[in-house]
């Protein structure tokens, strides 16, 4: 398992927070995705056949761009 958090700075309601879990959730291998409004930062978890760059691609196609991992 993987797990990466990164600041999301589009982020601006729970309505995009509820967007990008599903979205996220809808990825074959994400076991988990948390974000939060507040510090405007998602944290997911997943396995193969998952990988960053497709979570990251997600992000881009639903219009929450993320920036660069936030070191753990």
């Amino acid at each position: 398992m993987h797990t990466i958090t990164i600041r999301v700075p589009n982020i601006g309601c729970d309505g995009c927070v509820r967007a990008i879990r599903s979205e996220l959730g809808e990825i074959p291998g994400v076991a988990a995705v948390q974000a939060d409004l507040a510090t405007k930062t998602v944290t997911v978890t997943w396995a193969e056949p998952a990988d960053w760059r497709a979570i990251r691609e997600k992000l881009i196609e639903i219009n929450y761009p993320p920036e660069e991992p936030i070191a753990p």
